[in-house]
């Protein structure tokens, strides 16, 4: 039989009848923990001879030179969504020159936001960058509560607290329904995002907004939800051609959406953009090769990746540093789908 097996986290959590994140929050001094639960967690440490893995290397401070960048998605959503790949190309672009290295880390459920607080409560990193924000996702807050500097691709709600890295979403949906106005579209359409993201409710008020400012109604039969998805879109586009078949513009909140709304088109015989024009969001790579190409409008999601990772290094040198909020320029790109 060999020796005991060291205590973990988990192990301290059992004992003191709390979860991982109190445990976590205790040993990383965080004020959010009622007297009971530290005296419970500190007695715990003590019975078991609980030595953190920082504590271990010498210094409670001391640097791993890695940095976390957190998905909270499938593994079928990171391979076909271009956004992630170009996010990780730019992180990787800013840390290249760097002694950090990336984890690229996958939570996707309970037990690997788990893992996710025990490598945070143990800084086995130095920082988290963490892509696609859902607004009541737990993970930015604790990831707060505990100390560790963290920056968000996205951001939970126009009053995020947190550094965060962003598209103008606002601006650009309303100068894609723009254009599709000027274009003499009558009854132009949506398909969102996600309205728990706040990049999906944003791109929602910039087709809200030019369509009251062109003097339309932003009628609700026109909105359809989705969830960046191919399949998504399509579904999307087959409920507003049943709520409204005298749609004749769509503006999609993303280009894989799109993808699908075109779809579903060539399947109802509508002609694009003859019949019903479409503009995207992102202006992936595979815009310019639909049929026909894609107008979409292009955020410099690959800058957005180097700003996060730049932003978090700035903020692991210098805790006490203001928290940046940094908005990035979208700009119109015409081809022939509208």
């Amino acid at each position: 039989m060999g020796g005991r097996q060291r205590p973990t986290i988990k192990t301290v959590a059992a004992r003191a009848g709390v979860g991982r994140t109190t445990v976590s929050r205790v040993i990383n001094g965080s004020t959010l923990v009622s007297d009971e639960a530290r005296a419970a967690v500190l007695a715990a440490i003590a019975e078991l001879n609980y030595v953190p893995n920082s504590v271990a290397r010498g210094l409670v401070t001391s640097r791993t030179n890695s940095v976390a960048l957190v998905i909270p998605e499938s593994e079928s959503r990171l391979g076909s969504e271009p956004y992630f790949s170009a996010v990780i190309r730019g992180v990787s672009t800013a840390l290249a020159d760097t002694r950090t290295q990336l984890q690229l880390m996958l939570v996707r459920d309970k037990g690997e936001q788990d893992q996710l607080t025990d490598s945070v409560a143990e800084r086995r990193v130095d920082g988290v960058l963490l892509v696609s924000v859902h607004e009541h996702d737990p993970l930015p807050g604790l990831l707060e509560d505990m100390g560790l500097p963290t920056v968000l691709a996205g951001r939970r709600s126009p009053t995020e607290t947190l550094s965060h890295v962003h598209s103008d979403n606002l601006g650009g949906a309303a100068a894609a329904v723009r254009h599709l106005v000027a274009r003499g579209r009558t009854t132009i359409a949506t398909i969102t995002g996600p309205l728990d993201m706040d990049v999906g409710r944003t791109r929602l008020q910039g087709w809200r907004d030019a369509l009251e400012e062109a003097g339309r109604a932003a009628d609700q039969r026109l909105v359809a939800t989705a969830d960046f998805t191919e399949a998504g879109g399509e579904r999307a586009m087959r409920s507003l051609l049943e709520a409204a078949p005298d749609l004749d513009a769509v503006f999609v909140a993303s280009d894989v959406m799109a993808a699908g709304a075109m779809m579903e088109l060539r399947k109802q015989e509508r002609r694009v953009p003859d019949d019903v024009a479409v503009v995207g969001f992102d202006d992936a790579f595979f815009a310019r090769h639909t049929d026909p190409p894609l107008t979409s409008v292009r955020q410099p999601i690959e800058e957005i990746g180097t700003t996060i990772a730049r932003t978090l290094l700035r903020e692991i040198a210098d805790p006490d540093a203001p928290r940046q909020h940094i908005l990035l320029p979208t700009e119109l790109i015409v081809r022939g789908s509208s």
